[in-house]
């Protein structure tokens, strides 16, 4: 059994504009002690499949559609109440942003020891104890518990973040973008730091980033999304050798790359659809460089092209073969 398989995924917003197709039919799947990359531009639906699997969306929010089975269970079905058992320890969240996620009038070590209380019937002092071994667990000196925001850099206060998510020994832990507001050599540390929790741990650990080039080394596969859909999933090989999407090969051309002369970069033309009205047949035919006649009409199906590789390109199989 899979830790996690989400099928067919459609979460959309209602606002005074109409409903938003936020994410529109996304399918991937992730075992025990596997990581995935979700990438793909702002607004393609990252965010919105975390927050649907964990049932945090906003109120404007609803699954429409699809199914998310975590351990078998389909949480859609699920009470809250149900859900919020589930939340820290069996699925938990690294929301980006640690600068400003945390209180900043508590210390950091109550704020995860109340997280602790609140699921367990320990004592608070059990609890204290244990976010200790959780800050030693994410390399940082235990007695830093006692500390408040203000006294951490922006690494130790990601690092609190990740120790918060780990605190009920979750088997899922999903990463918002953890790294962005960090600087490289931080941002090396925090991704090493997770790649080595997860291996310890043996827990699942989705990866959302827009940066394609963080994922070669910390992830097992990738997913990429491209207005609420995924275009393209595989293997890390898969997606970066054997790139068989338009979308996914932009995305690619998009960062530099440092074997070559000092170039700028290309640059994926146009901009993402309007997800009130996305356009008939293949989403991304407005800004493709490959599109055909069928893709302004037709939705591109499923093409297999190894056990774990999938693109949703109706010239998948000719782009795969170069």
């Amino acid at each position: 059994m899979e830790l996690l398989e989400v099928k067919n995924l459609r979460t959309y917003f209602d606002t005074q504009e109409g409903e938003y197709k936020a994410v529109d039919d996304a399918s991937f799947s992730l075992n025990y002690g596997e990581a995935l990359g979700l990438v793909g531009e702002s607004g393609c639906g990252k965010t919105t499949c975390a927050l649907s699997i964990a049932k945090l969306l906003p109120k404007e929010g609803r699954v429409k559609g699809g199914e998310i089975f975590l351990e078998g269970i389909d949480v859609v079905k699920l009470s809250d109440e149900k859900v919020r058992e589930k939340r820290w320890k069996e699925v938990s969240i690294i929301f980006q942003g640690a600068m400003n996620a945390l209180n900043p009038v508590m210390r950091v070590g109550d704020q995860i020891a109340e997280a602790i209380v609140l699921h367990e019937n320990i004592k608070k002092e059990e609890a204290l104890k244990r976010a200790g071994d959780l800050f030693e667990l994410v390399e940082m000196p235990r007695e830093r518990i006692k500390n408040y925001p203000h006294e951490f850099s922006g690494g130790m206060k990601q690092r609190a973040m990740i120790a918060m998510a780990l605190a009920l020994n979750p088997k899922l832990v999903i990463g918002d973008e953890p790294t962005t507001a960090l600087d490289v050599m931080v941002q090396a540390q925090i991704l090493n730091l997770l790649e080595k929790l997860r291996k310890e741990l043996n827990m699942g650990l989705i990866l959302i980033t827009h940066d394609l080039s963080i994922l070669s080394e910390t992830c097992d596969k990738i997913a990429v999304m491209y207005a609420g859909k995924v275009v393209e999933s595989g293997t890390v090989d898969d997606i970066f050798k054997h790139t068989s999407h338009p979308y996914t090969q932009r995305l690619i051309a998009c960062f530099p790359n440092v074997g070559k002369d000092k170039e700028i970069p290309d640059e994926i033309k146009g901009t993402p659809p309007n997800m009130f009205n996305p356009p008939t047949g293949c989403s991304f035919h407005p800004r493709c460089h490959m599109a055909i006649e069928i893709c302004k009409v037709k939705e591109p199906p499923a093409v297999s092209l190894g056990s774990s590789h999938c693109s949703f390109c109706h010239r998948a199989k000719e782009i795969f073969n170069g």
